[in-house]
């Protein structure tokens, strides 16, 4: 018999839903169903209703999802692999060891943590790319922008400080290099460098700092990152997108057909998150995370090289004064990107992939600029330039450093005003091929660094790199 003083239903779905949701199930109207979700956890993330176009997979591929996906699955297998391991020389690449051969699934969880973190440096570089080539910077989301700047520059550093813990030689001589690079810093960079080495080199005192930034402080500063940048997705509001003739993308004409959050697009979400868990479990199952040698620091590599994050900045050492190549240009491109979306725009263009059809083509011409002059750049460098030798009563600040960056600077003037004019077009267009050029231009230099450096840092095949 009905106790009737519980008021409790006795049907169990309905039980288990209001433990969660203290409400009815979703009617199946959308009326009803808006009035469930609005108090649900889901809502502090997204709106109540999308538009339906902004679901299409291929306007944002689900980049941002995915990146605060490899972050869940980081914390997860960060805080599995801490009960193991012990940040000292002494047992951390025995910890590895361990990992391998004794503890169960050791194996699976460090390359699970090893490819995730990898993976979320290069989302964390495309998503912010789909974002510039979609227009989704403009007002109100300048902020947004430079917050998603941040979590890029927090990712890089997170990959940074776990790449010493294994402790061998790949991690301590990666670091050893990457770190080098602040030593170059004006008045404060040896400070800087021996603050966050714990002392003039690479040693224990390294380790554990590394470990306290790695598992601590970045995390917690990348979770408060987060938390406000989602925030500010969700008040800014997203971008929709937009075909070329300025009509919204899935739609007819101007009509913005909206649909609830739940299920719409959460069913799209988990379904991703799905795939892409399954999808980076399988690889983890199959690709070992590397693990050299332990580390010896009476033992150096040839060639050296820091992480592969780090190898345009590396590649750019070989070409300009150590000031220019690890501060001034950085320094540079890194003012360019925060400032892109405070700039003033002659187009209106937002939601559509590469402004318009022009700009694509000019995005094109930006691409196959930077893939071919790059490497005739460096050859040309490489095998008949030498400014140094030219001027030799200058300093090298100046002979290879302010003299080759003026020379590229005018080079990208040049090149900014002759596509304006070739193709008569506005400067947002133009504007965006140049980011192109340079994007690809950085990632020609890394691909050159990683695979064509070999002993001395010389030029060679790939098959004949080591």
């Amino acid at each position: 018999m009905t106790d009737p003083l519980d008021p409790r239903p006795e049907d169990l779905k309905q039980r288990v839903w209001e433990s969660i949701q203290r409400d009815e199930l979703p009617p199946r109207d959308d009326r009803g169903r808006m009035r469930v979700v609005m108090n649900n956890l889901v809502l502090h993330l997204h709106p109540s209703k999308v538009a339906k176009a902004s679901l299409k997979f291929t306007y944002t591929w689900g980049l941002g999802g995915l990146a605060l996906l490899l972050v869940m699955l980081l914390s997860l297998t960060g805080v599995m692999l801490m009960f193991v391991y012990t940040p000292s020389p002494d047992t951390a690449y025995q910890d590895m060891l361990s990992l391998q051969t004794e503890i169960r699934f050791g194996q699976f969880i460090r390359n699970v943590h090893h490819w995730s973190g990898n993976l979320l440096v290069i989302v964390a570089f495309l998503h912010m790319l789909r974002v510039f080539f979609t227009g989704g910077f403009r007002t109100p989301r300048e902020f947004n922008w430079i917050l998603g700047l941040s979590l890029l520059l927090l990712v890089i550093a997170a990959n940074f400080t776990g790449y010493l813990l294994p402790w061998d030689q790949l991690a301590y001589w990666a670091v050893t290099v990457g770190s080098s690079l602040l030593s170059f810093v004006p008045l404060i960079g040896e400070g800087l460098r021996n603050f966050l080495l714990g002392g003039p080199e690479v040693s224990a005192a390294t380790l554990t700092n590394f470990y306290g930034l790695h598992v601590a402080i970045i995390p917690l500063t990348l979770m408060g990152v987060i938390s406000f940048h989602i925030w500010r997705v969700r008040k800014d509001g997203l971008s929709i997108p937009h075909r070329l003739d300025g009509s919204i993308d899935g739609a007819t004409g101007h009509q913005i057909e909206k649909v609830t959050t739940l299920p719409h697009l959460v069913s799209r979400e988990l379904a991703f998150a799905l795939v892409m868990t399954g999808a980076i479990l399988l690889w983890s199952v199959w690709v070992d995370a590397p693990l050299e040698t332990a580390a010896n620091p009476d033992h150096s590599p040839n060639p050296a090289k820091a992480a592969w994050y780090f190898m345009g900045l590396q590649e750019l050492l070989l070409h300009f004064h150590p000031v220019f190549g690890a501060i001034v240009i950085p320094l540079l491109g890194l003012g360019m990107l925060a400032f892109l979306p405070y700039q003033r725009f002659d187009l209106s263009a937002e939601g559509v992939w590469f402004r318009s059809q022009k700009g694509r083509w000019m995005a094109y011409v930006g691409a196959i600029t930077g893939i071919v002059g790059v490497p005739l750049l460096v050859l040309l460098d490489e095998y008949y330039l030498d400014l140094p030798g030219t001027f030799p009563n200058l300093p090298t600040a100046i002979s290879n450093g302010w003299i080759p960056l003026a020379a590229l600077l005018l080079m990208l003037i040049t090149y900014y005003d002759g596509m304006k004019r070739f193709f008569k077009a506005s400067a947002c267009e133009t504007r965006q091929s140049v980011f192109v050029l340079l994007v690809m231009s950085f990632i020609v230099l890394t691909v050159i660094g990683v695979a064509f450096r070999g002993e001395g840092m010389t030029l060679m095949a790939p098959w004949e790199v080591q």
